[in-house]
């Protein structure tokens, strides 16, 4: 590691987001390691999904501020700030008159640079799709594909850190637990720093290893997936826990 560089990935310092009368975020102060899956857990309006796009300055706070690798984000140019950070988000969002390949190399694009066949192969490749994708149309492509060019499309810039928002929510079950193995080889493969959101305990706890469960705002449990699984964490943590221990629960009775 440089000189001055710290293990921080990602600061929320003071984080607070209101959207008219109703407090989204409310004063966030966290830290998230490098290299660490780190999934944001809550219910709809909880406010995970707003925290994470801070990340990214899709949404500006009112007070606080957010570094990555100690810089504040506000203070970097958007083009510079969106290279260094994937995203992945459920809607997948690919541009339907752009081949898979030139909807791989938007984000480069938008920064000035492009990028060759070669690289759009390799990451093809990585998301386990063979390099003949490269000139298909997204229309021709299955749900689970277009969130595999999806991936490829957030990593694609070389990012340091990766943001997920509900990246499997639109997937079949099958489709969905495959990619989430694959973005978590990934991760680990390519020394990213992950920030899942995710209303789904159960991805959480497989997937993640530290997770945070947001309530009105604010994070009201901050745990290791184990320790989660073990009890910990508060009311509100367990509520979410105990959706699939329930449903494990009932597979276990039908195999007596």
């Amino acid at each position: 590691m440089a000189k001055g560089e710290t293990d921080t990935a990602l600061r929320f310092e003071g984080v607070s987001k209101r959207f008219g009368s109703v407090r989204a975020v409310d004063d966030v102060s966290i830290d998230i390691a490098r290299g660490s899956f780190v999934a944001l857990v809550g219910a709809s309006g909880s406010g995970k999904s707003t925290l994470m796009k801070t990340v990214n300055r899709l949404v500006v706070p009112d007070s606080g501020r957010v570094l990555l690798r100690g810089e504040d984000v506000a203070s970097l140019p958007p083009a510079k700030l969106r290279r260094r950070i994937g995203y992945v988000f459920q809607s997948i969002g690919l541009f339907p008159h752009m081949t898979v390949a030139e909807n791989i190399g938007i984000i480069p694009r938008l920064a000035g640079d492009r990028i060759g066949s070669d690289r759009i192969a390799e990451l093809l490749e990585l998301v386990e799709l063979d390099g003949s994708y490269a000139t298909r149309m997204p229309s021709e492509l299955s749900g689970g594909q277009r969130q595999r060019i999806g991936v490829a499309r957030a990593l694609a810039g070389d990012p340091v850190l990766l943001l997920l928002d509900e990246p499997f929510g639109a997937l079949d079950p099958v489709t969905r637990d495959q990619l989430g193995e694959r973005v978590r080889k990934l991760h680990r493969d390519l020394d990213l720093t992950s920030v899942m959101v995710t209303h789904d305990m159960a991805e959480a706890l497989l997937l993640a290893d530290r997770v945070l469960v947001m309530d009105g705002g604010r994070v009201v449990a901050d745990e290791e997936p184990r320790a989660l699984v073990n009890g910990a964490g508060g009311a509100v943590a367990q509520g979410f826990v105990a959706v699939p221990r329930a449903q494990a629960e009932r597979l276990a009775e039908l195999e007596i």
